[in-house]
């Protein structure tokens, strides 16, 4: 008989995370997988034949024969320079085995055209995004998140930043509402306009944190590891592993076995490994769960940059959901051969949104203009499935599916909470430091 003080079902980005944070902790982890590849829901596909297969399209076309250089992830995100996951990346130093470069641009659409994200002072007094007292009013924004200190109330203009809104604070700023609609969607990354009547600190942190990734790598906030997310897992998998965890790939999952509402041993292929807590992905557990919405992904493959992005390789677009009476944003996220993951001149191009109809392809047609003409799509709908309860009785802690946004903030939020209500603490890092990325792109 076997026993581990953690079982892990599934290798997708959190539980690799999870993983790797457990067996930091001196934890005895197993981790076993029905798959024989990492990822789960949010893996890389590798050659490019089988994104072909996994999705029935015929082709490749022979144009596109080194099937290899590709690494398609299903589930695309970038990382804030300064945000959670390159924290989590620095704290368990898996930093070693990755190579990161940076993003090279951030968009915002507006009125059907594709433009800069201004997010320095530098930006706002060129960017075609505002007026001239617009620019002042945004500067004058910028320079006060900048400069905010919590503790010291002169940095405060007198106002009581625990009770004033979103709304109150760009209302004190005089922000127009073009101004409000791109820092609010493409600066401070909400997701949707409830934001603006919630207390104005959590907005202030993250255009703060924009800013502060920003002002790391010029071009852009955002980094990608070379060879896609794939990476990601891999890495964490290598961590647990480094530590004494074991893993079990290409296994199927028979039974979770439990005792008094508690889960006591999972059996797989006949055999039962005991444990005291376990983590896995919805599908693991489909009882355990509930269905809070669906996510359309629509992959496309071209063979040009997206127009209006400065011919950039790489590029994050945001369309507020107010440009096309949404209620949320659609994400673009755009990778090519410069990060190892496509034929050379190649570029994958991913739409991603919540669907709000019974017709998810129409509802991103306006984000897949953008990128026309386009070799080929691959279309996806998934559910977006979240735990019906937070694992303390059951001592079953399943993570939620990954949502439509195209950067990692949301996830690492899933796997701090995770991680609390395993261990009873929170999730801290020491001092971040900077990830080291390619000298190409300085």
């Amino acid at each position: 008989m076997q026993e581990y003080d953690v079982i892990v079902l599934g290798t997708g980005f959190k539980e690799c995370v999870l993983s790797g944070l457990m067996s930091l902790n001196g934890k005895k982890v197993l981790h076993i997988d029905r798959n024989s590849y990492y990822g789960e829901e949010s893996a890389s596909i590798s050659p490019l034949q089988e994104l072909y297969r996994k999705f029935k399209v015929p082709g490749p076309p022979k144009s596109v024969s080194r099937g290899k250089e590709w690494n398609v992830d299903l589930v695309p995100k970038f990382f804030l320079a300064t945000g959670q996951l390159v924290k989590i990346l620095m704290h368990t130093e898996v930093t070693r085995y990755l190579d990161f470069k940076v993003v090279e641009g951030s968009y915002v659409y507006k009125s059907g055209k594709v433009h800069k994200v201004p997010a320095t002072e530098e930006d706002a007094h060129s960017s075609d995004l505002m007026g001239m007292f617009d620019k002042r009013r945004f500067k004058k924004l910028l320079h006060f998140t900048q400069n905010f200190d919590k503790r010291n109330p002169r940095t405060h203009q007198d106002m009581d930043l625990d009770k004033t809104t979103t709304r109150e604070l760009f209302s004190h700023f005089d922000l127009g509402q073009n101004v409000i609609e791109f820092t609010g969607h493409a600066i401070a990354l909400h997701s949707s306009e409830s934001y603006l009547d919630q207390p104005c600190m959590e907005t202030i942190r993250r255009i703060r944190m924009y800013s502060e990734s920003l002002s790391r790598h010029n071009y852009s906030p955002y980094l990608y590891p070379l060879y896609g997310l794939r990476e990601l897992p891999q890495g964490f998998a290598r961590l647990s592993a480094e530590y004494g965890g074991t893993f079990l790939l290409n296994r199927a999952v028979d039974e979770i076995v439990m005792e008094n509402g508690s889960v006591k041993a999972v059996r797989s292929e006949g055999k039962l490994f005991h444990c005291k807590q376990l983590i896995c992905d919805p599908s693991y557990v489909p009882n355990r769960v509930r269905k809070m919405g669906r996510i359309i992904r629509v992959i496309c493959l071209l063979n040009h940059p997206v127009k209006n992005t400065n011919e950039a390789s790489s590029c994050q677009i945001i369309i507020p959901q107010t440009q096309l009476n949404r209620t949320s944003d659609i994400y673009i996220s755009v990778v090519s051969y410069s990060h190892s993951v496509a034929s050379d001149g190649m570029y994958i191009a991913t739409v991603s949104t919540a669907a709000e109809t019974s017709t998810p392809e129409k509802e991103v047609q306006p984000a897949l203009e953008l990128l026309e003409p386009i070799m080929q799509k691959f279309v996806s709908i998934s559910n977006l499935l979240v735990p019906n309860e937070d694992g303390r009785k059951s001592q079953i802690f399943v993570s939620r599916s990954y949502d439509a946004t195209n950067h990692f903030e949301f996830e690492c939020d899933d796997i701090e909470d995770l991680y609390h209500r395993l261990t009873g603490a929170e999730l801290c890092f020491g001092r971040s430091r900077q990830v080291s990325h390619n000298s190409d792109d300085d």
